[in-house]
């Protein structure tokens, strides 16, 4: 697949400011690596040995991450039963959940935050004992969150739902491909797979509408396409999803660069920019800020 260099940049600027907190060295290096953002740690010595804390300005942009995730948590809970009621059995595996909570904006505590509140809506279970094998399970179907965000603009502007080409006009051959795919009726990815043959047409568009749902409920709509296929069983997805998502490059763009593949929605971007942009996300870019001011 051609590389488009704006889809690219965004891959590549989350990556960067991921990176950096990852080289922490914490047997030597920690000190110099703190010193080089001023803006967000202060060090400081007393009694002969060195702490460090958050300045003022990180501090805020913490509390204020804080006070999103409080307002949010209607959203997250939206999203969380969202996922479950996707699945095949309306049962998901808190570890799997885990690897992608952050593309959702799921609080590293939403076990604890979240789940305790609504046991109307969602229970823990584990028939092993062991860790691996908890899941979380969907206690009450929600009509009002069965609705897809292709299907709520469908009804929003009065038409029937479909898909949106981003593609530019000179690509003539993908948009061919496009209309004829987009002719068949829409599969909403909440309605049950009864009847739906593995590797027919139309199980083919209910992935790409399940996937395009999924992507519409991260923050930065994105995901790896690896992670995603760890949900394989649960959201009955083809073994080489990757091949399948490159079908359809009006839709998604798919990128493997630093040889891990990444599916991004199209059309929640323009250029390198996100349209939309979640409270979090706004919050987060504002922390991703102070820290590019004060590196060195």
């Amino acid at each position: 697949m051609k590389k488009e260099p704006d889809l690219e940049s965004a891959l590549s600027r989350n990556r960067r400011w991921m990176k950096k907190f990852k080289n922490l060295d914490l047997q030597g290096k920690a000190l110099n690596w703190l010193k080089k953002y001023p803006c967000c740690f202060e060090v400081y010595c007393e009694n002969d040995e060195y702490f460090c804390r958050l300045t003022k300005q990180m501090k805020f942009l913490v509390e204020e991450e804080e006070n999103v995730k409080d307002l949010q948590e209607p959203v997250f809970v939206e999203r969380l039963a969202k996922l479950l009621m996707m699945s095949k059995n309306q049962r998901l595996n808190v570890p799997k959940i885990n690897e992608l909570k952050r593309n959702f904006g799921f609080p590293d505590d939403y076990l604890l935050r979240i789940l305790p509140k609504y046991s109307d809506m969602f229970r823990v279970v584990n028939c092993t004992g062991r860790r691996s094998s908890m899941e979380i399970e969907l206690m009450s179907w929600n009509p009002d969150f069965a609705i897809s965000a292709i299907e709520r603009l469908a009804e929003k502007e009065g038409c029937e739902p479909c898909f949106s080409c981003s593609l530019p006009a000179t690509w003539v051959k993908s948009w061919e491909r496009f209309r004829d795919f987009n002719s068949t009726p829409y599969i909403s990815p909440y309605a049950e797979l009864r009847g739906l043959v593995e590797g027919s047409a139309e199980m083919d568009k209910r992935t790409v509408a399940l996937v395009h749902e999924l992507l519409s409920l991260t923050l930065w709509k994105k995901v790896s396409i690896i992670k995603l296929g760890h949900f394989r069983r649960e959201f009955c997805l083809p073994e080489k999803l990757n091949v399948l998502l490159l079908k359809y490059p009006s839709i998604f763009y798919v990128s493997n660069r630093y040889q891990l593949y990444t599916v991004l929605l199209r059309e929640g971007y323009n250029g390198s920019e996100l349209i939309e942009k979640d409270p979090l996300v706004v919050v987060k870019e504002k922390i991703r800020e102070l820290d590019a001011g004060g590196a060195s």
